[in-house]
Parts: structure tokens; C-alpha cells; sequence
């Protein structure tokens, strides 16, 4: 029997009615501007898409441009209700949301089995939204693609790039990492600690992004890792937080979205 991981934020991070999620998708992407190369790897964030659609929206319109040719998606992001050590795979074969079904790719937990960190886990996914609410946007910019989901716990940045290089593969296979920035700092502090982790980003320096600086540090790093050793460059293409998008400004969140090519 085919076992579906079902959304569970739908309704609440971002609309559960598939025609209101896929005219709020549309209107996300239709502002932004068009580029003319696709990234290997993206970071975006994963708040309600009130606060960071628009955000994300920046890094997905460049990955759209390829996306007749991309058929496998890693997707990595931090976990925020389940502490366990290491990366969860998921023993479901799909990914269920509003806009239909992702096969998940079967031959990931091959391709990862002999690595210790990695593990299936299924409860670091069941409620994880850090993963979920990135589904809808490649599913609105992507045509027929598989999903390789990766709950990151307590994680070095050695164990991240590992599994990340394991991945790596061709123009077929693409990155995104889910992570939040600062938390819940003034306006003005956080958009100074923002810059600050936005630069290290861009300078591919892992090293230098704290416990505090971002929520999906590890996943990060490892990006950062690996795409030093693959010469890949970086690029800031949306720098904001949700008080300049929808919320107040006295504890706000920090969003990035960043493209390597």
C-alpha cells in the first residue's frame, strides 16, 4: 500500500484551497524579475507565505527557467518539533498538498544507505512545515519531478556536505534549503544581524553563521560547504523580514533568498 505524507499546515502557512494556493503562488512569482540562468542550489525561507512568500518567490522564478530539464529535487530544512541527531529520510512514497501528489525518489535511501548520519524517521516529517511549505512552489514552477525530503537535526557541517555531495548528480538535480534568518529581534537589530549572516552566506564562509543567526544554520552550512568545493558563487536576491511584509516591527523574523551557480 503507497504511503502519502499529508500536508499538515495546509490552511495555516499558506492557503488549503488549491485554486486560492495556486493564484497566491502566481502572484508571488509574477513580481519578480525574470533572470536568465537557473541555480544548482537555493535558500529560502519557510514562514506563512503572508510573511516570506514573496521572498521565496525571488529564488523559485530563477529555477523556473529550467524547468523542463530538472526531474529531482533535494530539499533539505531544520527541524523545529521532533530533537533526534543527524538527517531523516521519510518511509513515505509521496508528498501530498493541496495541488496533488510528489513521488518521493526511491532510490535515495540506497543512495544514503551506508551513511551513518542518515536514518529514516518519519515523525521529524509528520508535522514539519519547514519542508512542506516549499512542496506548493515546485509544484507551481516545475513540470514532472521526484522529492528527496531531509529533516535536518543536530547536524556538523562535514555530515551535511556529505549527503549533499552524495546527491549531487546532474542538471536533472537541484538544492533548496529552508531556513528562516534572525528571530524576533527589533527591526533595526535584526535587519543589522541579517546582513551581517547574509554576507557570510554570500562569501560562502560557514563558519561564521551562529547557533542564533539562522533557524536552518545546518542545512546551510552545509550548502555553503559544499559549494565551495564545487566553485559555485552566490548571489542575495531578496533581503527582508516580516516587518516589512506582514507583521509588526517590535520582534520580527528575517528572511533570505539566495541562488548558486
Amino acid at each position: 500500500m503507497q504511503t502519502i505524507r499529508r500536508p499538515a499546515v495546509a490552511g495555516m502557512f499558506y492557503p488549503d484551497d488549491p485554486h486560492e494556493l495556486h493564484d497566491m503562488l502566481q502572484g508571488f512569482l509574477g513580481e519578480t524579475r525574470p533572470a536568465e540562468k537557473a541555480p544548482k542550489a537555493i535558500i529560502a525561507p519557510h514562514a506563512g507565505y503572508i510573511y516570506s512568500g514573496s521572498i521565496a518567490a525571488t529564488a523559485y522564478a530563477r529555477l523556473a527557467l529550467d524547468r523542463d530539464s530538472i526531474t529531482r529535487i533535494v530539499l533539505l530544512g531544520p527541524s523545529h518539533r521532533v530533537p533526534f541527531r543527524g538527517l531523516a529520510l521519510s518511509s513515505a512514497e509521496s508528498f501530498l498538498t493541496p495541488l496533488g501528489e510528489v513521488p518521493l525518489d526511491p532510490g535515495a535511501s540506497d543512495a544514503l544507505a551506508d551513511l551513518p548520519q542518515v536514518s529514516v524517521l518519519d515523525e521529524a516529517h509528520a508535522t514539519e512545515h519547514s519542508l512542506e511549505v516549499h512542496v506548493p512552489f515546485l509544484q507551481e514552477i516545475l513540470d514532472v519531478f521526484t522529492l528527496i525530503p531531509l529533516v535536518v537535526g543536530e547536524a556538523s557541517t562535514r555530515e551535511v556536505s556529505e549527503v549533499l555531495e552524495r546527491l549531487w548528480g546532474g542538471p536533472e538535480t537541484r538544492f533548496v534549503i529552508s531556513s528562516d534568518l534572525s528571530h524576533y529581534h527589533d527591526y533595526q537589530t535584526a535587519r543589522r544581524l541579517d546582513q551581517a549572516t547574509s554576507e557570510a552566506i554570500e562569501t560562502l564562509r560557514p563558519e561564521d553563521i551562529g547557533y542564533e543567526d539562522a533557524c536552518g544554520r545546518n542545512p546551510v552550512k552545509g550548502l555553503l560547504d559544499v559549494a565551495r568545493k564545487h566553485g559555485l558563487k552566490c548571489k542575495t536576491l531578496d533581503l527582508r523580514n516580516s516587518g516589512d511584509t506582514a507583521g509588526p516591527r517590535n520582534q520580527v523574523v528575517g528572511y533570505g533568498a539566495y541562488v548558486f551557480q
